[in-house]
């Protein structure tokens, strides 16, 4: 079916596009453009990583699956701590880690489901 084809590219562009949202918080007025152009820079580069990634994936659903499987799966940690130490709430830094890690395990997961379903839905190039 197409549908495994194409959930896990779909969902992988849609979690990149909203990891790249936080990266517009580097926009401040009381900072210099060049200071301003740097932060995004810097924040927008786990986005580049993972669109990378994501073109790996596609070629090698395999290699890609097992990737966003362990990305998803050390980032969970890290993310989880650095929320919890500026929030203190169990709950929010709960909800941002489902929020920012869980897409990309997802992503995994379907690639991996992708890869087992075959090639028969795969678009002829």
């Amino acid at each position: 079916m197409a549908v495994w084809y194409w959930a896990p590219r779909v969902l992988c562009i849609l979690a990149i596009a909203f990891v790249s949202l936080f990266a517009l918080d580097s926009f401040n007025p009381e900072l210099s453009f060049a200071q301003q152009v740097g932060g995004f820079v810097i924040h927008i580069i786990p986005s580049a990583v993972m669109a990378l990634l994501l073109w790996l994936a596609w070629k090698r659903e395999l290699a890609g699956g097992i990737i966003f499987i362990l990305i998803s799966l050390l980032l969970t940690p890290v993310v989880f701590i650095g929320n919890y130490n500026n929030n203190h709430s169990l709950w929010i830094s709960t909800t941002i880690v489902l929020m920012v890690t869980f897409p990309f395990f997802a992503v995994g997961v379907l690639f991996l489901l992708s890869r087992k379903a075959g090639n028969k839905a795969k678009p002829e190039s």
